[in-house]
């Protein structure tokens, strides 16, 4: 690929009304621009933009479509009518299916479902029928979701898998209220909503954001519903060496918190895109600045990349009462498509203390929303508010993640609780370790060492590579002939690989990032070297105008 002085198809001017955009609807145009490429050259285009992970978890899928045979044959076995079934019955159906397994006794998903349900019966306690109807019922979906909140069984299996992942296997004490929800895209949404109708926040508050951080909770507060004032806890923290950013935050930066104004805090932890969990160091003195002086705080943590950091633990864990705790699977296990994620309220919080302590007002306004879905509407539980809210209060009857839904959500939850030498979740660790040190190795860059690092995503700032490696004149250049998205531009049209905007995440406005999820190992040295190439275009256009001066 050479680049040099190469004109790009998009202007300076387009490439600036571009940056208006989410950097997720920028990356359309960059797509088109590389896919042209690509046809013209037959060069393979390199889309290291969204994070859909390549890989999947094989074993609970294959369990998942075993059950389904298993439930389709209990389904005839009660009523048998050319195309028509019965409802699966539940008695003796743990014995149906136990006989069912070892008839496919070489199948992976029988085996796993054979596992699946000796451990949690054994683990949990369940009755064998009712855990195995739970499955069965549900992966046929023929009733609505009850309890509409979440599966009994599976609200005991998933609440042990974030004890497990979220909490470091050391959770604080007492449960938390699950609601199995449609991805973390839906928690945000219910969770934003129900805390505006329960009025524990209104138009104009002040929140808190962790930044970088993913686009919408940048995006949504400045709809005009919320019209949220936001300040950042910038991820301001670099190398000893001035060379790197951390991707940690400074005390100073913490302390924004210590504001009674700002009513929230919302952080995805591990970052996106910077992909690295919040130091100790910073837990705690978020844990000591709301016990101390900001025990009102609310906190929003979105943990979906927690899994690939070892030993994570999420605030949800050392400040439950004020956490509400946001999971997806999709990332973990490849199953975006799926849907798949939980919101975690402590079953002692801070929103049902706040709701009661509401004026009369308030308390009659709430009472009057829930009348028609419970006859003590003010000792209806935050996270049950969010449930029928979520389904405009009066469709609460048919509310509830899809029954199969929930049934995918168990047999993930228990692939990991049976993985007691933790060996998927150091094989997905592993290829994103491998592939960011192959997309360094392209950059012919030295790759930090940082423990706290998901590398499920990178976030590389040009600028900061700018001014370290040439300067503050060098640096001026950029800033004063080219846009910062122009190099996303440029590697799309001259290279076909595709990354994102990181200025787009309240990140530095310079900086890009590279998804190290969504393509094999080897296409990351081309990546890096594409970048590294790029880059020195502007270096060498830089040295070029110098030399002409100095002549």
């Amino acid at each position: 690929m050479s680049t040099k002085y190469t004109k790009l198809k998009v202007s300076r001017a387009a490439q600036k009304k571009l940056e208006q955009l989410s950097p997720f609807e920028m990356k359309n145009t960059l797509i088109s621009l590389a896919a042209e490429t690509s046809q013209k050259s037959a060069t393979a285009m390199l889309n290291a933009g969204r994070g859909n992970p390549n890989w999947v978890a094989t074993t609970p899928r294959q369990a998942f479509f075993t059950l389904g045979d298993f439930a389709i044959r209990e389904s005839k076995r009660v009523w048998d009518d050319k195309d028509l079934g019965g409802m699966p019955q539940k008695q003796g159906i743990a014995t149906r299916l136990s006989q069912y397994i070892e008839k496919h006794s070489k199948d992976e998903g029988a085996q796993f479902l054979k596992k699946a349900v000796k451990y949690s019966v054994e683990r949990f306690k369940f009755q064998p029928d009712a855990f195995v109807h739970e499955l069965v019922d549900s992966i046929i979906g023929d009733n609505y979701p009850v309890p509409d909140r979440m599966l009994k069984h599976n609200e005991a299996i998933v609440h042990a898998y974030l004890e497990q992942e979220m909490c470091g296997n050391k959770p604080p004490k007492g449960h938390f209220d699950l609601f199995a929800v449609e991805g973390g895209t839906a928690a945000m949404c219910y969770i934003f909503d129900s805390l505006m109708e329960n009025h524990l926040m209104k138009q104009g508050d002040t929140i808190a954001l962790a930044t970088p951080t993913f686009t919408p909770y940048i995006e949504i507060p400045e709809l005009k519903r919320f019209d949220f004032k936001t300040v950042h806890i910038n991820a301001d923290e670099m190398t000893k060496d001035g060379v790197y950013h951390t991707w940690q935050y400074s005390e100073k930066e913490i302390d924004k918190l210590l504001n009674p104004k700002v009513k929230a805090f919302f952080l995805v932890n591990p970052s996106n895109p910077p992909s690295v969990s919040m130091s100790p160091k910073s837990m705690k003195q978020i844990v000591n600045i709301v016990k101390t002086k900001r025990p009102d705080l609310i906190i929003i943590t979105d943990d979906v990349y927690g899994t690939f950091v070892p030993g994570f633990r999420s605030l949800m864990a050392d400040l439950p009462q004020n956490t509400i705790g946001v999971y997806s699977y999709s990332k973990f296990f490849g199953c975006t498509g799926w849907r798949l994620g939980v919101v975690a309220v402590h079953e002692k919080n801070i929103f049902d203390d706040m709701i009661k302590k509401q004026s009369a007002a308030k308390r009659k306004e709430l009472a009057e929303r829930y009348a028609s879905i419970t006859l003590e509407p003010e000792k209806l539980k935050f996270i049950d508010r969010m449930v029928a809210d979520s389904r405009e209060v009066a469709l609460n009857h048919t509310a509830g993640l899809s029954l199969p839904q929930q049934v995918m959500m168990t047999l993930f939850s228990l692939q990991s609780l049976m993985d007691k030498n933790d060996e998927y979740k150091k094989l997905t660790q592993d290829i994103c370790r491998r592939r960011l040190k192959a997309l360094f190795d392209g950059m012919k860059i030295p790759l930090p060492e940082n423990a706290l690092r998901t590398a499920y995503y990178t976030e590389l700032d040009l600028m900061q590579w700018a001014e370290v490696n040439y300067g503050k004149d060098f640096a001026a250049f950029l800033k004063k002939n080219y846009e910062p998205t122009d190099i996303l531009f440029r590697l799309a049209q001259l290279s076909s690989t595709v990354l994102m905007a990181g200025g787009g995440f309240a990140g530095p406005e310079w900086s890009v990032r590279v998804s190290l999820a969504n393509l094999d190992e080897n296409a990351y040295p081309q990546i890096g070297a594409n970048l590294r190439e790029a880059a020195q275009v502007y270096v060498d256009e830089w040295e070029d105008k110098r030399n002409h001066k100095s002549h």
